[in-house]
């Protein structure tokens, strides 16, 4: 059973006992734009207690909060799950986050007072279609805006992840936020700290992968969020770049315009990647010295992998999701010297974990500036036309070989292997006996 079917037979069951249930949030807004919904929400006058009784496989994640995990598994990929809340009214938010007390409601109304934005405060009877607002989320929905409900400043005093959460409701909709809502943010911006790291990631990511992360960034920026959270990017605007490779502009501009052409659907680690290029540019700028100097960015790829790995620290990324991202900034600028690599190097640059993210942030990065594709072409050729078995070749000799030739296990190894393996990726080393006999004049030599 899918999430929405379970959701439809969650309400009939608790109708049927006797309580009021509707579908709820972000996926009556997604309904009624047509779009589909990421999960489903019932709210509730049933207690946690209640809810347990007429569904004994819950889970009481929330019952705190006055929320329940309904699951069902079909036997087929992963078992469907709906939140089941019941409706409360809540008092305080000592935390920025969580409530200091909660106290159960008996009406919607009541309920919806205490969500974020009008849009998703809307409730659904699955039965007969019927859509309850009491916040005026419909006509915001039809005019395109995102607005707080109530005070937009007790709204983010609540929950600071809210402001960030306005602008990517913002972008992935393409709305404008209500005046008031927007002032707001900027008046709390600094308190975004407040935030766990691992919930400000996830929802910077979702800017980044929701199809415009270039006006998520802009309207972070607009609204102040961006020095607080990734003050690295905010530094980039003005940073001028050399215009014979860089027409469009500043390192802001180009991140923006690489950010705009995203694909969809994209990585976490591809648009972050993106997002962090360049981030070592604007530390390493340095301007035009002499008549014929231009502007340099020395190191500014190590710079730039250091900073990325610090930003993924921060922001407690997953060790490889980490390892990605860093390795985006790391090898991006490895592109422009492909045509003259050694088939051995280039056979290694195109064996890098995930090189489809490699080649699409090179595509992003020439066709946002320079608009010179050969490189990325003469990629694409080798990657056609060259077996994978050349480019990820079975080893012409072992470790155990090795020994069997008379060298002891040590550092020796890896020198001998890698040898071996340079030789057979450029070709010069095609046979098993070739390859031992490599090795035996090796031994010779270390030995005289």
């Amino acid at each position: 059973m899918d999430a929405r079917a379970l959701a439809d037979r969650i309400c009939h069951t608790l109708r049927g006992a006797g309580h009021q249930a509707y579908l709820v949030g972000g996926c009556v807004r997604d309904i009624l734009l047509g779009r589909p919904a990421a999960d489903y929400d019932v709210a509730t006058d049933a207690t946690p207690d209640r809810v347990q009784q007429l569904f004994p496989h819950s889970l009481a994640v929330g019952a705190q909060f006055g929320v329940i995990i309904v699951t069902e598994d079909s036997g087929a990929g992963e078992p469907s799950e709906v939140e089941v809340a019941t409706f409360r009214s809540d008092i305080g938010y000592s935390d920025g986050r969580h409530p200091d007390r909660v106290v159960y409601a008996s009406s919607p109304e009541e309920d919806v007072k205490r969500r974020d934005f009008t849009i998703n405060a809307l409730l659904l009877d699955p039965k007969n279609g019927e859509v309850l607002d009491f916040v005026g989320g419909r006509d915001d929905l039809r005019d395109g805006i995102i607005r707080a409900i109530g005070q937009p400043l007790d709204r983010f005093q609540e929950d600071k992840l809210r402001m960030v959460r306005a602008v990517r409701f913002a972008a992935r909709f393409r709305y404008a936020i209500e005046a008031s809502t927007f002032l707001a943010i900027p008046k709390l911006a600094p308190e975004i700290h407040q935030v766990s790291a691992e919930r400000l990631r996830d929802e910077l990511s979702k800017i980044l992968t929701d199809g415009a992360a270039r006006r998520g960034i802009e309207l972070l920026d607009e609204t102040r969020l961006l020095p607080e959270l990734l003050p690295e990017i905010a530094q980039m605007k003005g940073v001028e770049q050399p215009p014979e490779f860089h027409p469009e502009g500043d390192v802001w501009t180009h991140t923006l315009i690489m950010l705009e052409r995203l694909p969809q659907p994209c990585s976490l680690t591809l648009a972050w990647g993106v997002l962090l290029h360049d981030v070592g540019k604007p530390p390493t700028f340095r301007p035009p010295s002499g008549p014929n100097g231009r502007i340099r960015f020395d190191e500014h790829v190590e710079v730039g992998t250091r900073m990325a790995e610090q930003i993924c620290s921060r922001f407690r990324f997953s060790n490889r999701d980490s390892a990605q991202i860093a390795a985006l900034v790391a090898n991006h600028m490895r592109f422009k010297d492909v045509p003259e690599m050694k088939p051995a190097t280039l056979k290694r640059f195109v064996r890098l974990d995930r090189f489809d993210e490699h080649l699409e942030l090179h595509r992003l990065d020439c066709s946002s500036s320079h608009g010179n594709l050969n490189n990325y072409r003469f990629v694409e050729r080798f990657l056609t036309e060259t077996p994978p078995r050349e480019v990820r070749p079975p080893r012409l000799v072992t470790g155990e070989d090795l020994i069997g030739l008379g060298l002891s296990p040590g550092p020796t190894f890896r020198e001998v292997l890698e040898a071996v393996e340079e030789a057979q990726l450029n070709g010069t080393l095609v046979t098993r006996e070739s390859a031992i006999q490599f090795v035996q004049d090796f031994v010779k030599r270390q030995q005289t």
